[in-house]
């Protein structure tokens, strides 16, 4: 291709371009007008069909705008309150949260307030995080949760409420649970037994109480176990006594017999139990058979799993 030819071409393109740019002039969205623009009855209408069309963000966007051009007028705690509803719906709980709260703040006598607290406080709950994570959110959403319960005690939505608590204290529980539970699967049984009686001190009611009884009780066995010989009778006896505490609170439990064999086990080893070895490990092959068959009828289950 020679150098005239080139020419034409970039002659041509150039020429198409300029073209382009006089027939078609560069034009914003409807929607990008509107944003810029100062008309407040056309961005408050269009903030509302965005809204009911389920287009979240953009009704978001509008009345966040709006809210400068409404402020201290008659439709200011509407477009307020729409804004954080927007951005709820969204999903975006973290805005949606702020907006709440200054929205609350600025006009607590609104028709929207009651809503408003409600909003505010599901936002802290669906904003918490996995049990594994940082707990923090979590504490603030049950205080703010359990103070919206007190300013509003008849609120229709108390059975949320209480059930929001629940789920929240759970996972707490589950992450003490688990966290004692680390020391134990890493060998650590004197830290383990510890850990565990923290969790009881600190919460008598943890939901995993009956497991939490049973690594206690675990964790001296193992622990009087491995040690030397001259401390093993004062563990040993830990471990009975360990023992005791659990069969008192759960003579039923699927658990029983694997601690029913380590307590002849213990008592043996303290010169208690004459019985044969052959008699004790037939007991533990018993619940060995036990315990799986109890875990195929209940997979899912998180009890009885060490």
């Amino acid at each position: 291709m020679n150098i005239m030819m080139i020419l034409k071409r970039s002659s041509f393109v150039l020429s198409a371009v300029l073209l382009t740019a006089l027939i078609f002039p560069s034009c914003k969205s409807e929607y990008e007008a509107l944003i810029n623009s100062n008309d407040v009855e056309k961005q408050y209408a269009a903030a509302f069909q965005y809204f009911n069309a389920g287009k979240f963000q953009k009704a978001a966007t509008l009345f966040q705008n709006m809210s400068v051009l409404t402020n201290g007028t008659s439709r200011d705690d509407t477009v307020q309150f729409y804004w954080g509803l927007s951005n709820y719906r969204y999903k975006d709980y973290y805005t949606a949260e702020t907006n709440f709260t200054n929205f609350l703040q600025n006009y607590p006598r609104s028709p929207f307030a009651d809503e408003a607290s409600f909003l505010r406080i599901d936002c802290l709950y669906r904003s918490t995080l996995r049990y594994e994570l940082d707990q923090t959110p979590t504490y603030n959403a049950m205080n703010a949760i359990s103070q919206y319960l007190i300013e509003n005690p008849n609120t229709s939505h108390r059975a949320i409420c209480r059930q929001m608590l629940k789920e929240l204290n759970d996972r707490l529980d589950k992450k003490a649970f688990e966290n004692a539970k680390l020391y134990y699967k890493m060998e650590q049984y004197k830290a383990s037994r510890v850990a565990f009686r923290n969790i009881l001190k600190d919460d008598s009611e943890n939901i995993y109480r009956e497991d939490i009884l049973y690594y206690i009780a675990m964790s001296s066995y193992k622990y009087a176990q491995l040690s030397v010989e001259a401390k093993q009778r004062e563990r040993y006896l830990t471990f009975i006594d360990d023992y005791y505490n659990f069969i008192g609170e759960n003579p039923d439990s699927p658990y029983k017999r694997e601690l029913d064999v380590l307590y002849r086990r213990s008592q043996r080893a303290l010169g208690y139990y004459s019985g044969a070895d052959e008699e004790l490990n037939e007991k533990e092959k018993d619940f060995i058979r036990e315990r799986r068959k109890l875990l195929k009828q209940s997979p899912d289950s998180t009890s009885y799993n060490q």
